[in-house]
């Protein structure tokens, strides 16, 4: 008998918005990112095949935001040949099950990952403590329960690539979540990097309103080892990425990209890591 599809009992609609909830844009060449609400979206087309994979699951009730936004973008009754997924955070799976629902298509994500979306373990709760930002101090409201995907979920295969996405490989960036991973197209150095980095102040409602580009660590709050963070960072600035999209805040390219990404490198204690924090250490 196949496991119900179930989420956490804390999951919850958050009202927490963005400027640009609603926006797509064209990041680079078949990559067009979708911002739902405070979190990105990619639909990924598959050249010469029609076809296209989603990347990453949104916000808490937003299934209805993103299946409208396929079909602006690939037609009615648009249907992907696969969803990704970065990592399990609530806002990265939060609509998960309708989509399955809807579109009956494979699910993949790290071997790691997958005992917080098959009902065996719950993420650490967040930690409030880890920036004065406002989101930060709401983080304790975000859910971190497990969600039930039972089989319909499946490990990424161990050699890097996704069957759906001929020409992509994924890549294993832990810190943020144990079996974070980050996606790169290596013909033109297309990077999906999910929340390994991202390019908005996270933590500072002001600043996830307004959008302002800002290359920051992973979420302050949800993150529970920095050391593997860094790591994580060091392995995709020597990508040499050209283009990033990141899991929340607007894509970065070209010479903007190279400087800032170098800078968190160099910076990453400062920039990156809480002064404070109970994952700090």
């Amino acid at each position: 008998m196949e496991t119900e599809m179930k989420y956490g009992e804390d999951y919850h609609y958050l009202p927490v918005t963005s400027i640009n909830s609603g926006v797509g844009l064209e990041a680079a060449s078949d990559v067009y990112v979708v911002t739902i609400q405070i979190v990105n979206v990619c639909f990924v087309s598959i050249p010469d095949r029609d076809n296209w994979v989603l990347v990453d699951a949104g916000m808490p009730k937003s299934a209805d935001d993103i299946i409208a936004a396929a079909e602006e973008r690939f037609g009615t009754d648009a249907r992907p040949d696969a969803i990704v997924l970065t990592h399990g955070h609530f806002d990265h799976v939060g609509a998960i099950i309708e989509l399955i629902e809807r579109w009956n298509v494979p699910v993949y994500a790290h071997e790691q990952e997958l005992p917080y979306l098959t009902g065996g373990r719950a993420y650490p709760p967040a930690d409030p403590s880890a920036s004065s930002g406002l989101v930060a101090k709401m983080s304790p409201w975000f859910p971190n329960e497990p969600i039930q995907l039972g089989s319909r979920v499946t490990a990424l295969s161990p050699d890097g690539s996704i069957p759906e996405m001929p020409g992509w490989q994924w890549i294993h960036t832990p810190g943020h979540t144990p079996g974070h991973v980050s996606l790169f197209r290596g013909a033109d150095k297309v990077l999906i990097a999910g929340d390994a980095f991202v390019t908005v102040k996270q933590e500072s409602i002001y600043k996830v309103f307004t959008q302002k580009a800002e290359i920051s660590g992973p979420p302050k709050y949800f993150t529970t080892d920095w050391q593997e963070a860094h790591y994580s960072v060091n392995k995709l600035a020597a990508l040499h990425p050209a283009v990033a999209v990141t899991g929340h805040g607007v894509p970065l390219s070209g010479d903007e990209l190279t400087a800032s990404l170098q800078q968190l490198v160099d910076g990453f204690d400062t920039i990156a890591v809480p002064g404070q924090g109970k994952y700090v250490h």
